[in-house]
């Protein structure tokens, strides 16, 4: 009797079943690797655009809360009319800090009525904001806009000297 387990052709048949399957496991491991690797990319440029979308949510804000300063007039209360329509741009890098890469266009409509004597006048003041030198601008991967609009009213009578105000 033979102290061999199987005949010699056998063995020989068996001998590279062992380097198909580490071959094999080798390409899945890579292939998971390289996944991982792209993944981990895609993840990063997501979380870098978010952040980028809310700095330019906060640039907007900024030309929104400059453009009802304007309208509201506080440096002006002895006037008898309201406002002008504030609108304007603010260039890239005006703004200080991480707002610094935004640009902001400030765009108004103004609609007025006229109650007893009192003359309202109605705002709607658009402020977009984005990262490229003006806006809206030309999208691509990194492009990022953001638009706030905000609807307010001031109310004068020009029969209540000195500061004209409505009265409630």
């Amino acid at each position: 009797m033979s102290t061999r387990a199987f005949p010699l052709s056998a063995r020989v048949r068996m001998r590279g079943f062992s380097i198909v399957t580490g071959i094999f496991l080798l390409v899945v491991l890579s292939a998971l690797g390289a996944f991982m690797v792209v993944f981990t990319g895609l993840q990063q440029n997501t979380v870098q655009v978010d952040i980028l979308g809310v700095r330019a949510y906060y640039a907007a804000r900024a030309g929104l809360n400059w453009a009802m300063y304007q309208a509201l007039d506080p440096d002006n209360p002895g006037s008898a009319t309201p406002a002008a329509c504030p609108a304007g741009t603010i260039a890239q890098g005006a703004l200080a800090g991480s707002l610094a890469p935004f640009a902001v266009n400030v765009g108004c409509e103004t609609f007025d009525s006229t109650e007893a004597n009192r003359t309202i006048r109605v705002y709607r003041i658009t402020s977009t904001a984005c990262n490229q030198a003006s806006c809206p601008g030309t999208p691509d991967n990194a492009y990022v806009e953001r638009r706030v609009i905000a609807t307010l009213a001031k109310c004068k009578d020009p029969t209540a000297p000195p500061r004209y105000e409505c009265g409630p």
